[in-house]
């Protein structure tokens, strides 16, 4: 299935029914809001308990902004779609919301917001939508307008979806040389289903904290399978049992035992199988 950043820009991509689908659908809602809830943990904002500004980029219907509200904290959102925003409005979300595209920088003041999370948005700027449009240059403006908007110290947590390690790589490395800290974490790295890739960055060090403040916080699922998505794994001569991984006596019924209940089933079933005979499952010769 193609990535949605593949088939058009955001603001043409989110619009209209399709604005209505995504913040309507509860499948996507309780995805959205785990997410945010946890871009939130990450964000470990100092003086638990104390309100701070936050700015979520990519807010849409406001979904995540809804999260920041029950969390205790004001925040504003920047979003390309319109129509995403008029859902945001219909919803009557409490935070404020403008139109911007954050390829082109945010507009905020020096220091205005003392963190930021950002929800499956920043996979779009590494996809050019013209000639003229350039995914690194786009992805330098917004970390060099993100880290002046920051406080000192303060910290961005943006969830997103890498399609390969080459974009992993200009993603994370465009933030360094904008000057953040920090790196990508992986919650639930060995999981199929539940993986998920947050970019964690530090804007410099808080005044009054110690050299060296800053740690990197501990992704989910790295110590055995806590996930139920997650599986152990095994070695092929421990799962068969025997050479080249075949399955021994005691590793349940033999291959044509199994080709028998399977026919019998088939027949229980009302289809048309072929008569059993000494040559079921029987391995053939090849052919010349």
């Amino acid at each position: 299935m193609s990535r949605p950043e593949h088939q058009a820009p955001p603001e043409i991509f989110y619009s209209g029914e399709e604005a209505k689908k995504y913040a309507t659908n509860s499948r996507m809602r309780e995805i959205q809001s785990s997410l945010s809830e946890r871009a939130l943990e990450l964000l470990a904002l100092p003086d638990e308990g104390a309100p701070h500004l936050l700015l979520d980029i990519g807010c849409g219907s406001g979904l995540s902004g809804e999260c920041i509200t029950e969390a205790g904290h004001q925040w504003i959102g920047v979003d390309i779609s319109k129509d995403m925003l008029n859902v945001a409005v219909e919803n009557e979300v409490e935070g404020d919301m403008l139109q911007n595209d954050m390829g082109q920088g945010l507009p905020f003041r020096p220091a205005s917001f003392d963190g930021c999370i950002s929800i499956s948005a920043i996979q779009w700027l590494c996809n050019a939508e013209g000639s003229s449009a350039n995914p690194y240059r786009r992805l330098l403006t917004f970390f060099t307008s993100l880290f002046r908007c920051l406080v000192r110290g303060g910290r961005a947590v943006l969830q997103w979806y890498p399609e390969n390690p080459q974009q992993m790589e200009l993603v994370t490395s465009t933030a360094m040389r904008c000057g953040f800290g920090g790196g990508l974490l992986v919650d639930y790295p060995n999981s199929t289903r539940a993986k998920k890739y947050f970019l964690v960055l530090f804007a410099g060090q808080r005044e009054g904290a110690p050299t060296g403040g800053h740690k990197m916080p501990k992704a989910l699922g790295t110590e055995g399978p806590a996930d139920p998505d997650q599986v152990d794994y095994e070695s092929r001569r421990d799962r068969g049992g025997g050479r080249g991984g075949k399955r021994g006596r005691d590793d349940g019924p033999s291959y044509k035992q199994w080709v028998l209940n399977k026919k019998q089933r088939q027949r229980a079933q009302g289809k048309e199988v072929h008569n059993d005979s000494k040559y079921t499952a029987r391995k053939r010769r090849p052919k010349f």
